[in-house]
């Protein structure tokens, strides 16, 4: 039987960047490759886990200048536009938030990573030309620092350590 606080724990620092990753983890709980997959699987079926994805830190590869771009669009539209956006390779975030008007009236938001800031000005107007979206107002917010990146954190590694 494969205990999920450990491996929670586990995937919560990321996937260990060897070749069989499962295994990897598999040996750090004390399961098999095997079990360590199949309760991910169940996980994933139960809806425990919602989503795996991968944490890019874009500076490290030459992405230096990224902007939050917020969309006032209509809210029948936002799902549609969305998809739109989330197309190009540049885009790495597309999602909806809540309008806080009336100081706030936007509620798309998508991240934009380039190399300078003209690149990603110019990834903007493809955008906005692509999805034919010339009429609706938004607003480009340029990254002024890096921030530590990373996943959720659901188990704090001291009290598991603790308990063991």
């Amino acid at each position: 039987m494969i205990n999920q606080r450990l491996l929670i724990a586990a995937l919560q620092n990321g996937l260990p960047l060897v070749s069989h990753p499962y295994a990897e983890i598999a040996r750090q709980i004390n399961s098999t490759e095997q079990e360590v997959i199949d309760h991910i699987a169940t996980m994933q079926q139960q809806g425990d886990i919602k989503r795996m994805g991968i944490v890019v830190r874009h500076r490290k590869l030459g992405y230096t200048a990224n902007a939050m771009v917020v969309w006032d669009i209509a809210d029948e539209q936002v799902d549609e536009l969305g998809a739109c956006f989330g197309q190009f390779d540049f885009v790495t975030l597309s999602y909806r938030r809540p309008r806080h008007l009336p100081d706030w009236p936007y509620n798309l938001f998508c991240m934009i990573h380039g190399q300078d800031r003209d690149d990603v000005l110019n990834n903007l107007q493809l955008m906005i030309n692509s999805c034919n979206v010339e009429h609706i107002k938004y607003s480009v917010l340029f990254s002024k620092r890096c921030f530590k990146q990373r996943g959720a954190i659901y188990i704090n590694e001291k009290s598991i350590k603790e308990s063991a």
